[in-house]
């Protein structure tokens, strides 16, 4: 005989899980299965429920306790925890309901932000087959945010935890985890990475509008970006692209028919390239601090022991705005998390598919100022470091495929700086002060390990001279010491000293002992007095 339940029963049932759904604590998706907590500081944990409902949180045999405010949101803060392979579960627990995350590793926690080549993954990276099967590392996870512009700043993001395996690690930030891995096999902990990043995007996205109000160096870009919001019409917009795009295909189909004329062996006309469709101001991913909005602040304040940064190819024709707006995320960033957590910046790689190419001395080239803008903000700003990438850029490919070694070097960095790896040397030559003695100029540096050699066993390559006349010559340098001597035949007072300074320096081979190459420099104008262009839309912007 068919057994059914009761109307009444199933009524009460039917409200008992609508009044559950309802009033279900809900945590942000940062907190979910297989995170990673920091340890040895203190851990918030926050979510929301009803309100001023009393919420317990249990890691262990820790408890902490919060009550909701009138809007429902409520944390907690753990105390420190010690780092743990064992997988713990997270419990919060209220009148409303549980919510529980499970598989919860302690260990080294890193935010790891920029654009595409903090993006590119190990699929896309060098030996990838290889890295791929050998990924058998579940103490590594990996929070990866969906990409999400903002206008406003947002409480939550969409995103996973996802341990490391040959199953998984393929679609992972290829510099992220070979951070992760080095940091993970000289700590003999768990790390967990959280994957931040968008190519082609541009530093000032991911700075909050509070802090670019304050720099009057971004006071035309903002303006230039509110004038286009304001006069932003979707329907006006799809009319003109309609319009563009039936042009371009009517023009399309007229040179096809031409070229199809054409007698045999004859050189076709090309095609003209397909208009672009509209781009909606309000979720573009360049308007400032739509990512900021939407993929920083649903980090914060979770507890992570630093950041990791590789990001600038967008920025490099304003690279003396760069110079503020890099420190000013930075600072902005440690100011909402409250804590002066360390910060290490990928230095841009050589790259020399750019036109025109700079080839003579004396030439200015954006690129390089770009790079002298990194190197201004580790060398200025406390607990920051510049991971110098000029040896392994590719000539014709803005994204190099040896990111295990930028990963490592990153981890040099940590190493030294963040875990007490006092005989680490992680950096390779950084530019320091430079002496004028009669017709030569004297370079001393920071950073050089057992020594200056060259990457080739050569004389060194790529320095040039300021002599008389502002005029700038091909210089011969050599290394005594721990210094480098700079001149020139026909230099006699010299004025200042370059190296590598180009996108493509061909030949620049001035490393340590360790095999870490030298950074850029320049001795003539390190700390210009102007910042120059500032704004993104203006055409043909000049180097200054």
């Amino acid at each position: 005989m068919k057994r059914t339940r009761s109307l009444p029963l199933l009524l009460a049932l039917w409200c008992g899980a609508l009044s559950l759904t309802h009033a279900a604590i809900q945590l942000p998706a940062i907190f979910t299965d297989h995170m990673v907590l920091q340890q040895g500081q203190p851990v918030p944990i926050w979510g929301t429920s009803d309100p001023d409902e009393d919420i317990t949180v249990t890691m262990g045999a820790q408890q902490q306790q919060a009550t909701a405010d009138a809007d429902g949101r409520w944390q907690v803060k753990l105390d420190p925890l010690t780092a743990s392979i064992v997988p713990a579960e997270l419990k919060v627990s209220g009148a409303s309901g549980i919510a529980t995350v499970k598989d919860v590793l302690v260990g080294e926690v890193w935010i790891c932000s920029g654009q595409s080549n903090m993006q590119w993954t190990v699929k896309q990276a060098a030996n990838a087959e290889q890295e791929i099967a050998a990924a058998d590392f579940p103490q590594i996870r990996m929070f990866s945010l969906e990409r999400t512009p903002a206008m406003t700043p947002q409480t939550d993001c969409k995103g996973t935890w996802t341990p490391t395996s040959p199953a998984t690690a393929g679609e992972f930030s290829a510099v992220a985890y070979y951070f992760g891995r080095h940091l993970h096999r000289a700590l003999k902990v768990p790390v967990g990475l959280i994957n931040t990043s968008w190519g082609g995007t541009r530093v000032e996205a991911w700075t909050s509008r509070v802090a670019l109000d304050e720099r009057p160096c971004a006071t035309e870009m903002l303006e230039d970006w509110e004038k286009l919001l304001n006069s932003w019409d979707p329907v006006i917009e799809e009319s003109s692209f309609k319009a563009r795009k039936e042009a371009w295909q009517a023009k399309v189909k007229a040179i096809q028919k031409a070229n199809a004329a054409l007698a045999a062996g004859a050189e076709k006309a090309p095609l003209p390239p397909a208009p672009r469709p509209p781009d909606d101001p309000t979720k573009t991913p360049h308007y400032p601090a739509v990512l900021f909005n939407g993929m920083i602040a649903p980090l914060i304040p979770y507890a992570v022991k630093g950041a990791i940064w590789y990001q600038g190819e967008s920025n490099q024709r304003r690279a003396f705005q760069y110079q503020e707006l890099l420190p000013t995320m930075i600072n902005d960033w440690r100011s909402r998390w409250n804590s002066k957590f360390s910060f290490y910046i990928v230095q841009l790689a050589s790259y020399g598919n750019r036109q025109p190419p700079t080839t003579e001395p004396g030439q200015d080239d954006t690129w390089v100022e770009l790079q002298e803008a990194q190197y201004l903000t580790a060398l200025t700003l406390p607990r920051c470091g510049l991971v110098v990438t000029n040896d392994i850029g590719e000539k014709d490919d803005i994204h190099p495929k040896n990111k295990q070694e930028v990963g490592r070097r990153l981890a040099l960095w940590a190493l030294a700086k963040d875990y007490d790896r006092d005989t680490t040397v992680f950096s390779g030559p950084l530019y320091k002060t430079s002496t004028i003695e009669g017709n030569t100029i004297r370079i001393d540096f920071d950073h050089v390990g057992g020594g200056l050699k060259t990457r080739d066993g050569g004389p060194l390559k790529h320095f040039q001279i300021l002599g008389e006349g502002n005029a700038w010559h091909w210089a011969e340098a050599r290394i005594e010491g721990d210094q480098v001597l700079v001149s020139s035949p026909g230099v006699v007072s010299p004025l200042g000293v370059r190296y590598a300074w180009a996108a493509w320096p061909e030949g620049a081979n001035l490393i340590n002992a360790e095999g870490l190459p030298a950074s850029p420099f320049r001795t003539d104008d390190a700390l210009p007095s102007t910042l120059g262009v500032v704004s993104p839309f203006k055409e043909n912007l000049p180097a200054r």
